[in-house]
Order: C-alpha cells, then sequence, then structure tokens
C-alpha cells in the first residue's frame, strides 16, 4: 500500500499517518527525517545534500527523489509507505510518479484531510491562550501568526496537487475537521473502496478456512475406525458362511457314505440268502 496524506498544517496528517503505520504495517516516510539519514549514512546521494545544504541552499527535487528512490527500496518498506511533507509541488509529484513507474510500483492513494482555516486559526489562538495562561512555554512555530503564513504556503504551493491528482482519479476528499477515530474510519473506507487493503471478511473467512479443513480430515480420520470396524464383522460372517457350506457338505458326504454302506450290506445280505433258498427247493425236487 503506497499512500500520499495531503492537508494543511494542522489538519491532523501526521497522527492519522501514525494510526495507519501501527493498523497496516507500513512506514511514514519523511523528507526531512530521510534526508538526515541519508547524510548521515554517507550515501552517495546524501553526501550532495550534505553539501547543498552546507552552503545554505535549498535541496533539489531530484536529489529529494533519489533520496526517496533508496529508501523504499529497503525491506521495511517492502509492505508498503505514506509519504508525509512530499511532494509539495506538482513538479515533485510528476517526478515521484516516473520514480514509482522505474520501479513497477503504483500509488494506491491520495487521501486529503480537507479542514476550515479559520476553525484551525481558532483553535491555535485558544491553545496558545491557555497554554500562556498555564505559564506554559509556548512554541514558536505553534503560533496564530506562524500558522498564517503556513497556510499561505500550503494554498500557493500545495494545493495545485488535489487538481493534478483528482485529474489522475487517485484523490480521495475526507473531512478532517471530524473526531480523530471519524477521520480514521473514513480514511479506512476509502482504502477499502479503492482495493488498496482487504476487508475483514475476507481475512476472517481465510482464518476459517484453516479449522474447516482439519474438521474436515479429523472426520475423515473418525470414519476410518468403523470402516475398519466393519471389516472384522464382514470377515466374522464370511467364515460362518464357509463353516455351514462346509458342515452342509460334511454331513452330505457323511449321509451318503452311510446309504452307500448299508446298500452294499443290503447287498451282500441277499447275495447270501439267495443261494441257499435255490439249494433247499433243487434238493426237494
Amino acid at each position: 500500500m503506497r499512500i500520499i496524506l495531503l492537508g494543511p498544517p494542522g489538519s491532523g496528517k501526521g497522527t492519522q499517518a501514525q494510526l495507519l503505520v501501527e493498523r497496516y504495517g507500513i512506514v511514514q516516510l519523511s523528507t526531512g527525517e530521510m534526508l538526515r539519514a541519508a547524510v548521515a549514512a554517507g550515501t552517495p546521494v546524501g553526501l550532495k545534500a550534505k553539501e547543498i545544504m552546507a552552503s545554505g541552499g535549498l535541496v533539489p527535487d531530484e536529489v529529494v527523489v533519489g533520496i526517496i528512490s533508496d529508501r523504499i527500496d529497503q525491506p521495511d518498506a517492502k509492505n508498503g509507505f505514506i509519504l508525509d511533507g512530499f511532494p509539495r509541488t506538482v513538479p515533485q509529484a510528476e517526478a515521484l510518479d516516473e520514480l514509482l513507474r522505474h520501479k513497477h510500483l503504483k500509488l494506491d492513494a491520495v487521501i486529503e484531510l480537507r479542514v476550515n482555516e479559520s476553525a484551525l486559526l481558532s483553535r491555535v489562538e485558544t491553545r496558545v491562550a491557555q497554554m500562556r495562561e498555564r505559564g506554559e512555554e509556548v512554541r514558536l512555530d505553534d503560533t496564530p501568526e506562524v500558522l498564517t503564513k503556513r497556510l499561505a504556503s500550503y494554498r500557493s504551493q500545495t494545493e495545485p496537487l488535489i487538481h493534478y491528482y483528482s485529474e489522475r482519479r487517485k484523490l480521495s476528499t475526507i473531512d478532517g475537521m471530524m473526531a480523530i477515530d471519524e477521520v480514521t474510519r473514513a480514511i479506512h473506507r476509502q482504502l477499502l473502496a479503492l482495493g488498496a487493503v482487504e476487508p475483514k471478511t475476507h481475512a476472517r473467512s481465510a482464518a476459517n478456512a484453516v479449522p474447516a479443513k482439519k474438521g474436515a480430515k479429523k472426520a475423515k480420520a473418525a470414519k476410518k475406525p468403523a470402516k475398519t470396524a466393519k471389516k472384522p464383522a464382514k470377515s466374522a460372517k464370511k467364515t460362518v458362511k464357509g463353516a455351514k457350506k462346509a458342515a452342509k457338505k460334511t454331513a452330505k458326504k457323511t449321509a451318503k457314505k452311510a446309504v452307500k454302506k448299508t446298500a452294499k450290506k443290503a447287498v451282500k445280505k441277499a447275495l447270501r440268502k439267495g443261494p441257499k433258498k435255490v439249494t433247499k427247493k433243487r434238493a426237494k425236487r
């Protein structure tokens, strides 16, 4: 999942970026942090950036894009990333598109957190007033004056990106004035609609598929003993049938033998009696 969060200062981009990181296991890429990390690591692009910054110049887009290119090649960015603070201008957006195309990657979504600037200024004024009442130190960059300048800079430089990504059908606008959890839910729904994340039902079905398969295996295994139990019964039946057949055969054989023996005795007896009678009759004559 590769996302860009757009919105003016105070719109809650940093808060939502952290929540997205925790929920989806992706990394948040801040251009400032990436520049510092590249300089510290002494990479070729980092050394070039260091030289430019040392002379007081602004790091050109091609150097920043080079640092982003190195960063998204790292293993922890494999699942995706959220770009924070980049792109800020249309030329930077075009350079990013070219980089992703070269790496055969695509941008999944550009989420714009739309806020009411007057409400933001009012919030900052209230917060600063409360901090001063409590005697707390107020950050120099957290005043209505600084916010007014930053909002003006956002409108002139970054707002054109809304039109740029809208033309490419990448832009999704969320009401950033809602409560934090409501904004988070709205972003999640939008990511689901874009197909950037899988629905929970799909994940649940996939999780349930494993126990179901195991259950089927158990049922199959349970059937095996029953099938095995049938074999002895079948074998016993066969044995009884064989025994009956053998007994019948033996009985038949015995009876036949007995009849034959009786018949033989009768013939012998008849033969013995026959000649004697004939002799007596002949003697009378």
